[in-house]
């Protein structure tokens, strides 16, 4: 009993880790201490989960298999609401469906309009308006912003956060920044995304060799896919695909 005992504070002193280090609320402290193991579980399905790459991926798997077979049903579902309550929460909703529609341009216009308001510091919103202007190829806006994920929010997405930061530094000229975070990502992460961004960049910088060594990780890590795995990770493929057709082209 008392191993049991000590094992539930443990947790609960692991979430608090999780509390300081990722800038939540400090009255979970209070909960996870004042509650160990009940606390420690609703912390972990109500906050440190739905942050989860795991959970992100999941998510987003169903996002892109549901968008399959009606394309254009988030961004009408999402423009009906904004156009019914043009709220801030509506408008970030908004931005994030014309986003992952492919609607950088129209995204990082509404992303834009939302950083004005109440939620201009939500960690959610600041990456979103990264992410659409990189492919807006804004990249010293996006930068702005995913520095100070970076600095204030450093468990906020870092994989992602990381290879935004490293598309930047390329698209401003500062490739040899840029390599930099691109292997800080392989060291860290080691995922499919990190080995297809750096690829990407190597085969548009001439770097054959890079992208050569990457080529090998890839193709393993493809071959272990399951349908879940291939459909989320059809976008950064279809990119890489175009990367290597231009490099051919240009060879």
């Amino acid at each position: 009993m008392p191993l049991i005992g000590g094992l539930h504070i443990l947790i609960a002193l692991l979430c608090a880790v999780h509390v300081v280090r990722s800038g939540q609320q400090l009255y979970w402290l209070f909960i996870l201490f004042m509650f160990p193991l009940l606390g420690s579980a609703v912390y972990f399905f109500a906050v440190y989960l739905p942050n989860s790459r795991l959970e992100r991926g999941a998510f987003k798997a169903v996002s892109n298999a549901a968008r399959a077979m009606d394309p254009g049903r988030d961004v009408r579902e999402a423009r009906a609401a904004f156009d019914v309550s043009p709220s801030a929460q509506n408008q970030m909703r908004l931005a994030a469906a014309l986003l992952d529609a492919g609607e950088a341009q129209e995204a990082s216009q509404r992303y834009e309009s939302a950083l004005t308001g109440p939620f201009a510091n939500d960690p959610d919103l600041r990456f979103g308006a990264a992410r659409a202007f990189v492919e807006c190829q804004r990249f010293d806006a996006a930068l702005s912003h995913l520095q100070v994920l970076k600095a204030e929010r450093p468990d906020y997405r870092p994989d992602q956060v990381l290879l935004l930061l490293a598309r930047c530094c390329a698209g401003t000229g500062r490739q040899a920044e840029a390599r930099e975070h691109f292997e800080a990502a392989l060291r860290q992460f080691g995922s499919f995304e990190a080995h297809a961004e750096y690829s990407i960049w190597a085969l548009a910088s001439g770097d054959a060799a890079t992208a050569a060594r990457l080529q090998s990780e890839i193709d393993r890590q493809v071959k272990q896919w399951n349908p879940v795995s291939r459909q989320l990770n059809e976008p950064v493929m279809r990119r890489l695909k175009a990367a290597h057709e231009l490099a051919r082209k240009g060879g």
